[in-house]
């Protein structure tokens, strides 16, 4: 359910707006002066503003300017009865998203509303899907083992000289892989990435160098390769600890000869390649078990970077975790949470068994669970799920305390999600009894809109106990 606030000093026009909106099924709020208007936008998020122009304390067209600056996609629609075209086009200049005479007739009222909201709706969107297709995401954090990375980068993307990354699942190798791409002289070209672990190895060799129609049962058509696709740019073979021999013998052809030949083929293609390559596995402990060539080794790691553990690295959580929580906030649409200094210090401690990538799932669970300010005993209760998180000495008593009363059985969750539903039952209920069950204010603390919790009430099967 869209939120829209009201910003009118003429009670009768507040109350004409809201009784049709509210009839719309649209949640609202009003207010009758410019300054307060302000606050409100400050405190909540809204969908959509319906904004007087002529008012006292503040004009209409400062308070969409001032708000703009704070919420820059939020839609405004201003409303005067002493509408100009000057007065229109101004306003249009400021950034409303359109303006209406008073009185409003009631369909184009309604028509605007719903073009402002689905505009809003867009804006955000494209917002989302610009960052996952925009320019790699920074690699973050200030530590010794951070800087060394990026300096190498600096002085090995520009050459074509093959470089094997190895570090922990998680930890960040395929970020290093396409910054390596992203600086190369071959930026203009595709880079093409492949996980070697998730292919079957009956199928790799397809998969890399292509096949012939009717090559084998299933080859019912031709198919290139990502040998051929990543022609001129780069070829990331993740996994390649995982890759079968032949593949491995038919990968150290290429780079020798710069050609491949499709499966079921005859005919040579020459192919420009940089291959970059990772692995979490010890390859050397692995040519020892006969399970990867040598002499592919000694091609692939020309360069060698090793991407450290979270744990080897604490100094940069903060700053991972400060820019996961803009980010995964402003893809929710919610305005951005914050971590206590006594949280961030227990996420500090935590063992980070998956990395980076933990770290990232962790601050989404927060962002989902905690209030407006995630705290210590947020990181806690929700940053690991499965138990068993060896926060440290100091804090293992704190953490005795706070579960001991409330032992949660995890063997009965199948999976994440069952886990995550029961916490967030829990968490609401918690919340609504504190409250004495005002759902407005448990709203309000939550930081969601009270729509939302009314649905999670339905969705848990929520009742208030009846006092004896």
């Amino acid at each position: 359910m869209a939120k829209l606030l009201i910003i009118d000093d003429e009670r009768a026009i507040r109350s004409t707006l809201r009784e049709i909106l509210e009839y719309e099924n649209y949640e609202v709020d009003d207010i009758d002066n410019g300054i307060d208007g302000l606050e409100l936008i400050k405190k909540k998020k809204f969908d959509l503003v319906l904004c007087d122009i002529k008012m006292n304390k503040m004009d209409g067209l400062e308070v969409l300017e001032l708000a703009l600056a704070h919420s820059p996609d939020l839609p405004f629609i201003m409303i005067s009865g002493h509408g100009t075209v000057e007065t229109a086009i101004e306003a249009s200049k400021k950034g409303a998203f359109d303006f209406i005479s008073k009185p409003p007739d009631l369909n184009r009222l309604l028509i605007t509303v719903r073009n402002a909201l689905d505009r809003g709706t867009l804006v955000t969107e494209t917002k989302v899907l610009k960052r996952k297709v925009s320019k790699t995401r920074d690699i973050l954090g200030k530590s010794d083992g951070i800087g060394k990375i990026k300096e190498t980068i600096e002085r090995v993307a520009p050459t074509d000289a093959r470089v094997l990354i190895t570090g922990a699942n998680g930890s960040g190798k395929e970020l290093v892989a396409r910054w390596l791409h992203e600086k190369s002289n071959r930026a203009d070209y595709p880079l093409i990435e492949v996980n070697c672990a998730a292919i079957p190895s009956e199928l790799i060799e397809s998969e890399l160098f292509g096949h012939e129609k009717g090559s084998f049962t299933s080859a019912v058509k031709q198919r290139i390769g990502k040998f051929e696709l990543a022609n001129g740019g780069t070829l990331f073979l993740d996994e390649i600890g995982d890759m079968s021999l032949s593949a491995q013998a038919k990968v150290l052809r290429a780079l020798q000869e710069h050609k491949i030949s499709r499966v079921g083929g005859e005919k040579e293609l020459e192919v420009n390649v940089r291959v970059l390559a990772a692995t979490n596995k010890d390859l050397l402990k692995e040519i020892e078990d006969g399970n990867f060539r040598m002499d592919l080794y000694h091609r692939l790691n020309v360069i060698n970077i090793h991407v450290p553990h979270l744990t080897e690295r604490i100094e940069d959580i903060p700053v991972i975790a400060e820019n996961f929580l803009d980010e995964i906030c402003k893809d929710y649409g919610i305005p951005v949470k914050k971590i206590s200094d006594a949280g961030m210090v227990a996420l500090q401690s935590l063992p980070w068994t998956g990395n980076v990538r933990e770290l990232h799932n962790m601050i989404e669970r927060l962002i989902i669970l905690s209030d407006k300010t995630i705290t210590e005993h947020d990181v806690i209760a929700f940053a690991n799920p499965g138990g068993g998180t060896n926060i440290g000495a100091a804090n293992h008593q704190q953490v005795t305390a706070n579960t001991s009363s409330s032992a949660v059985n995890y063997d009965k969750f199948s999976n994440f999600q069952d886990y995550k539903d029961h916490a967030e039952k829990e968490f609401i209920k918690f919340k609504l009894e504190k409250n004495n069950w005002n759902v407005s204010k448990t709203a309000d603390d939550i930081d969601i809109q009270r729509s939302h919790l009314y649905s999670k009430i339905e969705k848990f099967g929520l009742k208030r106990v009846a006092e004896s």
